[in-house]
């Protein structure tokens, strides 16, 4: 694997393990795809770190049981904005 890839693999895994961070904002901040991050975290990085790989899976498994809650929240907000106007 190309070396600039494994910095980009560790310097994601890193963000969101520091910022509990959801796939979708990994990539807006790194400016990649919501599938290459998707890749790097789970497929890249179990074999450059196995420890980042376990705690940022966990907190990817988090996000995903919570995005349900998430996207209901959102969706009030929506109705709640479009009716105060």
């Amino acid at each position: 694997m190309k070396e600039y890839i494994e910095d980009r693999v560790l310097e994601i895994a890193r963000y969101i393990i520091d910022n509990k961070a959801t796939v979708r904002g990994a990539a807006k901040v790194f400016n990649v795809s919501k599938s290459t991050v998707h890749k790097d975290v789970h497929e890249r990085l179990l074999h450059i770190n196995r420890d980042l790989y376990r705690k940022c899976r966990s907190i990817l498994e988090t996000n995903k049981a919570e995005r349900h809650i998430r996207g209901g929240m959102a969706t009030r907000e929506k109705y709640l904005r479009q009716h105060d106007m």
